[in-house]
């Protein structure tokens, strides 16, 4: 006997944060996030996502057992800013049972259905500036740091139930040591040039950090705006992942680009934390877990280029490809493997070409699904 239960209390909303553990335990693939950060987007009152925004938990229990969990979600700042009535859900896990997602699928529906929506999209966790996407492609590694993993058969439960394609979102792996060579040699000469526009390309200043991230927040949302799914962040949203990020931030990977003293763009690239948190039990810091996190951060060999946005007008100046010949010449000064450029949009044609002509490859391949309802 299936049954769905609404998580209610501490002990349910553990049983949800906990469950992909005991789902994907001795998967050699499998990275826990945080249970402190897991624990706190999902509670009102903790994530600023909650302040303008709902969602309701749920866990499949088959014969008392936890099979499988799910998000049913409505981002009330997603349907203004689009002008749309759509609902959403995420951190869906489960085993690979077909009864268990749909009554799971089904719960989450009614419960969007009756706040209005007429749509139903993800996964995202709890929107497209957290975590989003399901794996289709690229199986054979462990994600790298704010990435999604999943099982391979919950594309097959999805598309059971009728969800189709909304997008694909592309993530490149770069190994340092195929890089067209052309990318590096050009750097030099597209700093000049721009320098002779009074484009000024330098470090993330940490000393100011409160100031810089109100700067970037302005870039974020212009130049990601006609994205597929974007939804602006608020200023708290943003200090929120800018607090979280300044605690693995390396400055020689965080740029922002000015002309005439204003923020025009800027480009951020992280240590691939997971390669740490990998090996930290149930996501779980204490009591050995902050070692691991201290100790391993110092052997991290890969990055993640999680964000290079430029405002519109100052496209095709020369910024993109100078913030990716920069950030790979520190890769390679600091004896880094490589790095994954992600997520990319498929239809994002400037940024996937680029990416092609540095020798990038396409790897890992996520979809974002929707369906009417």
């Amino acid at each position: 006997m299936i049954e769905i239960k609404k998580v209610e209390g501490k002990k349910q909303l553990a049983a949800f944060v906990d469950f992909p553990h005991i789902l994907y335990e001795g998967d050699p693939n499998y990275v826990p996030e945080l249970h402190i950060a897991q624990h706190d987007i999902l509670t009102p009152g903790k994530h600023p996502f909650h302040k303008h925004s709902t969602m309701q938990l749920f866990l499949a229990y088959k014969d008392g057992v936890i099979k499988g969990r799910i998000a049913a979600i409505l981002n009330n700042n997603h349907n203004k800013f689009k002008n749309v009535t759509e609902g959403f859900f995420g951190f869906y896990d489960l085993y690979n049972d077909r009864e268990v997602s749909k009554k799971l699928l089904n719960e989450a529906e009614k419960w969007l259905i009756d706040k209005g929506a007429t749509k139903m999209i993800g996964p995202v966790n709890p929107s497209t500036n957290e975590t989003a996407g399901l794996l289709i492609d690229g199986f054979d590694s462990p994600p790298v740091a704010m990435m999604t993993y999943n099982k391979p058969y919950y594309l097959d439960l999805l598309t059971e139930e009728g969800f189709k394609k909304n997008v694909d979102l592309l993530a490149y792996d770069l190994p340092t040591n195929v890089v067209d060579k052309k990318t590096l040699k050009l750097k030099e000469l597209l700093r000049q040039r721009l320098k002779d526009r009074n484009i000024i390309i330098r470090n993330i200043n940490l000393k100011d950090f409160d100031s810089e991230v109100q700067k970037i927040l302005k870039v974020y949302n212009a130049a990601w705006q006609e994205n597929t799914g974007f939804v602006p962040m608020t200023d708290d949203e943003f200090k929120y992942l800018a607090k979280d990020l300044k605690m693995i931030l390396d400055k020689d990977f965080a740029f922002v680009a000015e002309y005439e003293g204003n923020t025009i763009g800027f480009a951020l690239a992280i240590p691939d934390i997971n390669q740490t948190l990998i090996k930290i039990k149930k996501g779980r810091l204490l009591p050995t877990g902050i070692f691991k996190l201290l100790f391993g951060k110092k052997k991290i060999n890969y990055v993640r280029v999680i964000a290079l946005g430029v405002n519109k007008e100052y496209r095709k100046a020369g910024i993109e490809a100078f913030f990716y010949a920069e950030i790979i010449q520190r890769a390679m000064d600091k004896k880094i493997r490589g790095g994954e450029a992600s997520w990319i949009l498929e239809d994002n044609e400037m940024m996937n070409k680029g990416l092609l002509k540095m020798n990038a490859k396409v790897y890992k391949r996520y979809r974002i699904f929707e369906k009417a309802i």
